[in-house]
């Protein structure tokens, strides 16, 4: 490896090469983080998800600029449905509570629908909107690895290893995680980046249990402070590192 950096991270730090690592932004697209989208006219809370665009903007800036690759996951269904699965299909239903596939009319005037390829709905959220070289995969069910070209195009790069960011943490984000850990992928997720609504207001939430599985079992856990600081040092080892 030409470099390592190091991020403090629990259950121990974790150490990878730049340019073999991927930030990945799971699902942070109008639907689901901005006023008007799918979430917010469910009467969902969105402020979790809008909180964690500033953090995730300085990380990407900062990964672009050492060198690390940036995938952006992006929810979204064929216009007659057909990728959503059969009348009784469990996503069908469980979208279809959330009015997937409805006509709708964006901030903007533009016209729309809920959760549909190619419409104000599913774009991601300008502030993060993907820049030139950037990958973005489109996909139909949680897992952005489900019957998308994710795992081919990361391999082709020679990526190893994730850092996830994105919406919403039990969900998306952690059935992506599990999808990478079974293919070997070492996945970092930075808390501060990651968001979930589902059961926010418990006293110990949805968002947290998510962290504490996979601090446990599939992957690790930081935040956007401890990666800038680690991509700021450089040449650290001192973390679990590839062999």
């Amino acid at each position: 490896m030409d470099k390592l950096v190091t991020v403090d991270a629990m259950p121990e730090s974790l150490s990878f090469d730049p340019a073999r690592a991927a930030v990945v932004v799971v699902d942070m697209q109008n639907d689901f983080g901005a006023d008007g989208g799918m979430f917010a006219r469910a009467g969902i809370p969105i402020d979790t998800i809008k909180a964690v665009v500033r953090p995730t903007a300085g990380v990407l800036r900062a990964a672009r600029a050492a060198g690390c690759h940036v995938v952006y996951l992006q929810m979204q269904f064929e216009p007659d449905l057909s990728n959503a699965g059969g009348p009784t299909a469990p996503n069908m239903v469980k979208h279809r509570r959330l009015n997937v596939g409805d006509p709708v009319v964006g901030p903007d005037g533009r016209e729309g629908r809920i959760l549909i390829r190619d419409t104000w709905n599913t774009e991601i959220v300008a502030e993060l909107a993907p820049e030139p070289g950037d990958l973005v995969v489109p996909k139909h069910r949680y897992s952005g690895f489900y019957e998308t070209r994710l795992d081919a195009l990361l391999r082709e790069r020679g990526i190893d290893t994730l850092i996830m960011t994105g919406a919403t943490t039990s969900v998306c984000v952690e059935s992506t995680i599990r999808d990478a850990f079974y293919r070997d992928y070492r996945c970092l997720v930075l808390a501060d980046c990651v968001a979930e609504p589902l059961g926010s207001s418990e006293a110990r939430t949805n968002h947290a249990a998510s962290l504490l599985t996979i601090e446990a079992l599939f992957g690790w856990v930081s935040d956007a402070p401890s990666f800038l600081r680690a991509l700021a040092d450089g040449d650290n080892t001192s973390g679990v590192a590839l062999q």
